[in-house]
């Protein structure tokens, strides 16, 4: 016995120094080296299962569905998208050179696009940030010049150049930097179309010089290199307008199928082509380095009450863990959570207008919060009318 090893052969602590040490013939291995081993090979198996996972778009779709109600087909454009954009990545050896795809989700306020795109890069464990095209400017002006992007994504993957080199970028707002005409100008506009002009060569793909910490370029400082041609761009938009650039084409060319056409704001959306992007703003050369399109719906009122209850980490859950903190439950009655989506249908703010909805009806509340738990008030109820007026408190069981 006396033999036997006394310390462990991975990390090297006496028995003494940790909880249990698992003895061996000729080696010996501690509790915490046994734990350590054991998160490794959880992590291989999750990486393989997600490397396989990456492959199948029915499987991204489905993950989608838990953060995403309704855009069946977004969703299932996407996860194609993704999946073979990953496919080239995984493949660089094959025969046949896959050209980069990059995507341009098309869709109203609220109605995903940015989940979409954040619940995709959750799912695949890779770098993501976000970025508003109207803070994007030329270099050598006043803003952050578009390769801010990739400095940002390099601090989101932990200043890993590899794995910065796989992410995700989402632009957003991008309707807003087109042109504000046909005509072309010599001149450049600063906050639109130089915008697009500058972004070309990122989206495709470039080697492009960051600094490490962030912030302005600095001659004499410290330059990381960055390879954007595996980093999948990601740009949405409103495009408010678009649908009579696509209506005023359809009816010059088929008057009979214009009828249909105006009565259906998705129809039009759907025969977007890209002569209707560039007529909207947006210079060819941009609308060409995104030949992906994802067309997203407008929400519907059933979608929306869905979205306040069955999403996973949805709205009505979170405020009632904030509720909870408290003591107090918190419940909606079924007419409650149809005004909440009546009102922000009303506004046209989709998704994300639940949200203020719900914190403009429960913001009072939560105000007196420590005046209800001196009441005794155990749980709260919201009904229609606590929805209209939020200040009055109608109906509490204590």
């Amino acid at each position: 016995m006396s033999d036997q090893p006394k310390v462990c052969n991975f990390c090297g602590k006496a028995k003494s120094a940790v909880a249990k040490l698992i003895v061996g013939p000729d080696s010996a291995i501690c509790n915490e080296c046994v734990e350590l081993c054991g998160k490794l090979l959880l992590e291989d198996v999750d990486d393989a299962l997600r490397s396989d996972a990456v492959m199948d778009p029915m499987a991204i779709c489905e993950h989608l569905d838990r953060y995403v109600i309704g855009q069946s087909w977004a969703k299932r454009v996407l996860s194609v998208a993704i999946t073979n954009h990953y496919k080239r990545i995984n493949n660089r050896d094959a025969d046949c050179e896959i050209e980069k795809v990059n995507i341009l989700m098309l869709g109203p306020t609220g109605s995903g696009k940015t989940l979409l795109a954040r619940s995709v890069a959750r799912y695949l464990d890779v770098p993501f940030v976000i970025a508003d095209a109207t803070s994007l400017t030329e270099a050598g002006y006043v803003g952050d010049d578009v390769e801010s992007l990739i400095s940002r994504l390099y601090q989101a993957a932990g200043q890993d150049v590899a794995r910065c080199q796989r992410g995700i970028v989402f632009i957003d707002e991008i309707d807003k930097i087109g042109r504000k005409s046909e005509s072309t100008s010599i001149s450049r506009d600063v906050s639109g179309e130089g915008v697009q002009q500058a972004l070309l060569k990122l989206v495709e793909g470039t080697r492009c010089r960051i600094v490490p910490q962030g912030g302005r370029k600095n001659p004499a400082g410290e330059l990381i290199e960055i390879d954007t041609t595996n980093i999948l761009f990601i740009a949405g938009g409103a495009f408010v307008g678009l649908n009579n650039i696509v209506r005023n084409r359809v009816r010059g060319t088929n008057i009979g199928f214009n009828a249909t056409v105006q009565g259906d704001e998705q129809t039009v959306m759907d025969l977007v082509t890209p002569d209707d992007l560039v007529r909207f703003g947006m210079i060819p050369e941009f609308v060409g380095r995104f030949p992906t399109w994802v067309n997203l719906d407008e929400l519907t009122k059933p979608e929306l009450i869905r979205i306040l209850q069955e999403v996973k980490n949805s709205y009505v859950q979170q405020y009632q863990w904030l509720f909870v903190q408290d003591q107090i439950e918190l419940k909606f009655t079924d007419d409650a959570l149809e005004q909440i989506a009546d009102n922000t249908l009303r506004n046209h703010t989709g998704a994300r207008g639940l949200h203020s909805e719900l914190d403009r009806v429960l913001m009072p509340h939560m105000y007196h919060i420590r005046q209800y738990q001196r009441q005794g008030i155990k749980q709260l109820i919201i009904d229609r009318d606590m929805v209209n007026i939020p200040e009055e408190l109608k109906q509490v069981n204590a």
